[in-house]
């Protein structure tokens, strides 16, 4: 009876696996495929590049300001049924997108497919510890950071061919029909998920005041600049108050939001903010890359898109075996290999693209891209570990909230950092050399060693 039962066990972990992959790849493809739709959508509605750059931004801020309530709804309401509702909401949105009269109603649908991406992303996560055998838990958790890598990867590419062959409104339509399978394949895969009694009403306010003050946040690091600086000090001051307001609101409720007494944990505080450096490392390689390939290295568009594929790639390859790894080895070592990686990666970005040019970018790209795998598995499965199964929702609302953070501070402060230190050209370097790429990555270096040794001591 047992040889029978095993294979039968096996197979629903696979169907299993593959319906919360699938609640992994439509958020990834949801971040990458639009971008390269963005020169379309500026033809097709007459906008300018800032209008359409909501099209990304907007779906950004919604599921960063989102994605704690989602984990929350989780817990309280069941996590199978939020995951179900999510995955619905973002193939209506794709659909509706399709048939979009104005640029405006394209970007308040991609808020609606950010918010549902939130629900995918949170719940997919808490999810493998309802469904997956704990023994599994690093190896299930690797595969879901490769199946995240490869959207990322697929995204440019599949947008491409989309935009190419049917226009702008053929990356809508793809969404909508990988909706649908996700929908199909999670319905009939995933078993009816606990749920957890929760007799407190919902904490509305404090996800109010959250999305606020994300908000607010997001908007003075990514446009403020961009329009004025007293605009951004508005916002960023604005940002401040909602999150001073949330922390009374969080302190005092009966039903938190976000229980803050679980970020006085040492294991769990630090593993959130390791996540949030290297998740801004990585995103440092996707704002800095293509200006270093294009304006230093003077590679086309098409070699540049290549040469930025490798990054994904190579995350994506290493994440399986990483999981693997964190199984046998634990997930203390393999964060602090990770980390190593991160480090290393970021020094050789520093300085070796200016010594050997395309091959050296690659080297270094692939290095930083290998440890941020072997991390993001080994940091995932130690967040989730030492979790009550009722805070599950919640903790891996907060983990994307970090990496989403983590995005942000990438884009706006990194990319700050580049832009102001390519300008300044402090200092000599090698013919091909490029002072913001090396300033940024030594920035980016300093970041991961300190996330080591925060690691390494435990807070």
């Amino acid at each position: 009876m047992s040889d029978v039962a095993a294979p039968a066990a096996s197979g629903r972990h696979v169907l299993r696996l593959a319906a919360l992959s699938m609640a992994m790849l439509l958020p990834s493809l949801g971040t990458s495929i639009a971008n390269v739709a963005l020169p379309a959508l500026e033809e097709a509605f007459g906008a300018s590049f800032p209008q359409v750059q909501w099209i990304v931004l907007g779906y950004l801020l919604a599921a960063t300001a989102s994605i704690v309530a989602a984990g929350r709804l989780g817990d309280a309401f069941g996590r199978r049924l939020t995951l179900l509702g999510g995955m619905a909401l973002f193939t209506a949105a794709s659909a509706l997108g399709l048939a979009a009269p104005t640029l405006w109603s394209l970007v308040a649908l991609r808020f609606i497919q950010g918010a549902a991406a939130a629900a995918m992303i949170a719940l997919a996560v808490a999810l493998v510890g309802d469904v997956i055998p704990r023994q599994r838990a690093g190896a299930a958790m690797g595969l879901l950071g490769t199946v995240s890598a490869v959207g990322t990867a697929l995204g440019p590419i599949a947008g491409g061919l989309l935009v190419s062959w049917f226009g702008w409104r053929g990356v809508f339509g793809m969404m909508a029909a990988a909706g649908v399978a996700g929908l199909v394949t999670s319905g009939l895969a995933l078993p009816a998920a606990k749920r957890f009694k929760v007799d407190e009403t919902f904490d509305w306010m404090g996800a109010i005041l959250l999305a606020v003050a994300l908000g607010a946040f997001a908007l003075s690091t990514t446009i403020g600049l961009a329009s004025s600086l007293q605009l951004a000090a508005a916002l960023a001051v604005a940002a401040a108050l909602a999150l001073a307001a949330f922390v009374a609101l969080e302190a005092r409720a009966r039903a938190p939001l976000v229980r803050l007494s679980l970020l006085g944990q040492s294991h769990l505080g630090v593993s959130l903010l390791a996540m949030a450096a290297v998740s801004a490392i990585v995103m440092a390689t996707l704002v800095a890359g293509p200006f270093f390939l294009t304006s230093t290295l003077h590679l086309g568009t098409g070699t540049t898109g290549l040469v930025m594929s490798v990054g994904p790639l190579v995350a994506a390859l290493a994440g399986a075996p990483a999981g693997r790894m964190v199984d046998r080895m634990g997930s203390r070592p393999m964060s602090m290999a990770g980390l190593a990686g991160v480090t290393l990666g970021s020094l050789l970005m520093s300085g070796l693209p200016a010594m050997l040019g395309v091959p050296g970018y690659l080297i270094a790209l692939s290095t930083l891209t290998a440890g941020y795998a072997v991390f993001q598995a080994a940091n995932t499965t130690a967040i989730m570990a030492g979790v009550a199964a009722d805070q599950r929702g919640v903790v891996s609302g907060l983990a994307g909230l970090s990496r989403n953070l983590g995005l942000i501070a990438g884009a706006s402060a990194l990319g700050a950092i580049f832009a102001g230190a390519t300008e300044a050209g402090l200092g000599p370097l090698p013919p091909g050399g490029n002072t913001g790429l090396a300033v940024t990555f030594a920035v980016s270096a300093a970041l991961a060693a300190l996330s080591a040794v925060l690691i390494a001591r435990g807070r």
